[in-house]
């Protein structure tokens, strides 16, 4: 009895120092004092106690004497590390050493402080950015038709191009003292998201221009000469923008580039001056049939030693005039019909001056740690923002059109089949919003998020289309036939484009999220890296152990976290804000210790090897991003100051996330290679099993109805929307039928009543408002509304349809015809 009661302590001992974690020389002190109370357990008299004494005295000196713990434990072991330890390219290293740090170390940490969470500044528009919205932003949506644009145009209309030009659209992050705007990553982002609810060709064409492009590049890495050139005209829409990385050889793989730009001495203006000699070919490029300049990324080569160091440069950026000799362009691509300016851009020896390179001379090579850094802000911006605006317009509109369309004498949201979808809508709708404002934050405070944004580009991109596929199910013939007054249909269509653009997504799931994360957040694996690269071999030892003994205690703390959180149902775990939520707090916090645990044992188990199991990287990576959004979903609904109205659309997204970050660690669990570390992580992850379940039928009905009647968080969901009140607007007509909703449904009650009481009969059709009026149930008033509503519900349910000779101009030009027949 004595010896389990001792084992009982010893492990109980163990669990507490791991979990507190505690310095080692206080876990030898307690394993010596666990050691004495055995001793006198056992008597004097046992032979067994000394060889465990010496053992302990041998184990406790080599780990805790760091000359001793360096030389027989750290030094085999940075042998092992060197070699099992993947190669890393150039670009690689630039790609990992990019960006910043920021929620996502906490959430990989394992113990996320939500204090911290919550003492960031909630991001909020500055009044001139407000005005912006209201003002240009607005009167640029209602000059843009998107059928106009992407049937009859394909471009956007002229005097939408100017008015773009003139108001500062391209230059909205250009500091104003070159004559932009200056707006914040917020501001920036609130612009993209409403223009998203408008039109796909007006959101890229504004929107890349003030992404990752020459302004940006400038911006941060050019001359003074450059940037007093090119962003004043950049700014006033005097230079149109584009800029080429990606082409046949190199998509997903852009430091693959084969473009090469050769050091030679050449005439530029009539004079021999030192520059590149520039051969590309460059496709899938946002602007370039329009460009007026072309910024370029290339393999800078230098055989003849001219700059005096290697010949192998390195990927450098350059700008180049559209109108220079030899630059091809103006050709277009046609992206899944998209009306946004895309295409080809070529060019044979091609020569620049130096003095073109993005930072002249000195930034010759630098090109992709340039583009890195740059990409680590901006896509945090773009492309959830369009997600983000794309999401709420079809959360408004599907809500609005299975309120006002009928079946059965039933509207359509009252199903439970379409309350599912409904619901999905909304939860993921809230949750985009969420990351887009949460993360728009982040870059205004400095932060260059570079593992953040990879997941909010990958998770925005991922559930608008799941928002798309859902609103078209819901709206049905309505959704799948293309004319004015289908507000879905090019959104639908194209959504595979965010999904492809800056980062494919099966790329950026599969081994960006976790395998830059593994790398960027984790609080030691960086150092132990460091180490192995040093070239003094007394310091990359002394670096190497102290990052290695960091690293134990940081694997220690969480598996006795992740243990302990699984076996008391996180009830002790880390909680904050309002009661109804603190058990998201808590179980996020056991699933971060649980993740962080799993992410270890997969580096320490797997090694080099993890960079090829994309699949279980996938799913651990799916594990972080998961608990990102579901931070962003707690961080919004304490900004907006608690709105109670809001808790069911909380609930649900949690849930959603919680759940689907639960299921991928199991995922990890059950496919990982060895038995045995998948054993240890089970235990430590799920000691009594998988508990979270996902959103119930109940909370989704109460979900679905918050966007099926008008109200204030219809009104929170609309903010950066643009929903004129107009009634001949396919998406205004369906914002008024709504708004008018509750007053014709108590007239209609009201007929019914006195049809059931026997003293109204009416004819139906026309005649029953007449009718209604004659025999005093209505007022003309009243009479009049209802007959505005019926014909804005029957024009909100209409489908487009054409004159036959339509079809002509969809069939294949007259060559092409011949061919066919």
């Amino acid at each position: 009895m004595n010896l389990i009661a001792w084992i009982v302590a010893a492990v109980a001992t163990g669990w507490l120092l791991a979990g507190v974690g505690a310095p080692l020389w206080l876990a030898t002190v307690a394993a010596a004092a666990l050691l004495g109370a055995l001793q006198v357990l056992a008597g004097p008299g046992v032979v067994a106690m000394g060889a465990l004494w010496v053992a302990f005295a041998l184990v406790a000196a080599v780990l805790n004497v760091a000359p001793l713990r360096r030389n027989l434990v750290a030094a085999p072991l940075l042998r092992w590390f060197r070699r099992v330890l993947p190669p890393v390219s150039r670009t690689e290293q630039e790609a990992l050493e990019a960006g910043t740090v920021w929620w996502d170390g906490e959430l990989f940490s394992g113990a996320p402080n939500w204090r911290r969470l919550h003492g960031f500044p909630a991001p909020a528009l500055s009044a001139e950015e407000r005005a912006f919205l209201e003002g240009p932003v607005e009167a640029l949506c209602a000059m843009l038709d998107d059928w106009r644009v992407s049937h009859e145009l394909n471009d956007l209309p002229p005097e939408a191009w100017r008015f773009i030009r003139e108001q500062g659209f391209l230059g909205m992050i250009i500091p104003k003292r070159y004559g932009g705007l200056g707006f914040s990553a917020l501001g920036h982002s609130a612009v993209v998201a409403k223009l998203a609810t408008r039109t796909p060709a007006g959101t890229v064409s504004v929107m890349v221009p003030n992404s990752l492009g020459p302004a940006e590049l400038l911006l941060h890495y050019g001359t003074d000469v450059q940037k007093d050139h090119w962003l004043p005209r950049l700014a006033r829409g005097l230079e149109l923008p584009c800029f080429a990385l990606t082409g046949p050889e190199a998509g997903s793989d852009a430091g693959s580039i084969p473009d090469t730009g050769v050091v030679c001495r050449g005439l530029h203006e009539g004079r021999e001056v030192l520059g590149l000699r520039l051969t590309w070919n460059k496709r899938y490029i946002t602007l370039a049939p329009v460009a007026t300049v072309l910024g370029l990324a290339f393999r800078a080569r230098d055989p003849q030693r001219l700059l005096g160091g290697e010949e192998d440069l390195g990927i450098t950026l350059a700008l180049i005039p559209a109108s220079h000799p030899g630059v091809q362009i103006g050709r277009r691509h046609m992206p899944l019909n998209g009306s946004f300016m895309n295409g080809p851009t070529r060019g044979t020896d091609v020569f620049i001056p130096l003095d073109w390179v993005i930072g002249g001379r000195e930034r010759v090579g630098q090109g992709w740690r340039m583009l890195m850094e740059c990409l680590a802000a901006g896509r945090a911006v773009s492309l959830p923002s369009s997600s983000a605006g794309v999401a709420k317009l079809a959360a408004l509109a599907t809500g609005a059109y299975a309120r006002v369309r009928t079946q059965f004498r039933t509207p359509v949201a009252r199903f439970e089949g379409v309350e599912e979808a409904l619901a999905r809508i909304a939860g993921n709708a809230y949750a985009i919003e969420a990351a887009r404002v949460m993360t728009a934050g982040a870059v205004d405070l400095g932060e260059k998020p570079a593992v953040v944004s990879a997941i909010v580009k990958y998770h925005a991109t991922e559930r608008a289309r799941q928002v798309i596929n859902d609103a078209m199910d819901v709206h049905g013939g309505k959704g799948i036939c293309l004319g004015p007054g289908n507000y879905l249909g090019r959104a639908y269509q194209q959504v595979p484009i965010a999904i492809t653009v800056e980062g494919a997504n099966i790329l950026t799931r599969s081994m960006i999220i976790f395998g830059q994360g593994a790398i960027r957040c984790h609080p030691w694996v960086r150092r132990e890296m460091a180490a192995t690269r040093e070239s003094d071999p007394a310091r990359a030892l002394r670096e190497f152990d102290a990052a290695l003994l960091g690293h134990a205690g940081f694997t220690a703390r969480n598996f006795a976290r992740a243990l302990f959180h699984g076996v008391t149902g996180a009830r002790f775990a880390a909680g904050h804000g309002p009661a109804a939520l603190r058990r998201y707090y808590r179980e996020m916090s056991r699933l971060c210790a649980a993740f962080a645990f799993a992410a270890d044992v997969a580096m320490l188990t797997l090694g080099g090897s993890l960079k090829r199991r994309e699949k279980l990287s996938a799913r651990l990576g799916d594990t972080l991003s998961q608990l990102y959004l579901a931070s962003a979903v707690l961080k919004r609904f304490a900004d907006d100051g608690h709105p109670p109205a809001d808790l069911p659309l909380v609930h649900w997204c949690l849930r959603d996330a919680l759940h689907r970050a639960e299921q991928a660690l199991a995922g990890v669990v059950a496919n990982f290679p060895s038995r045995l570390a998948a054993l240890v992580l089970r235990v430590a992850a799920f000691p009594l099993g998988l508990r979270l379940p996902a959103p119930s039928d109940r909370l989704g009905a109460a979900v679905a109805r918050l966007i099926t009647e008008a109200g204030e968080v219809r009104e929170r969901l609309s903010r950066e929307v643009f929903l004129p009140a107009l009634d001949d607007d396919p998406v205004g007509r369906l914002r008024v039928a709504l708004e008018l909703l509750p007053a014709v449904e108590a007239l209609e009650a009201r007929l019914r009543q006195a049809a059931r009481e026997g003293r109204f009969v009416h004819p139906g059709g026309p005649e029953r408002l007449c009718a209604a009026q004659a025999a005093g149930l209505l007022s003309a008033e009243e009479a009049a509304l209802l007959a505005r509503f019926e014909r804005i519900r029957i024009a909100a349910i209409a489908v487009d349809d054409f004159p036959h000779e339509v079809g002509r101009a969809l069939r294949a030009p007259e060559p092409l015809a011949r061919v066919a027949a």
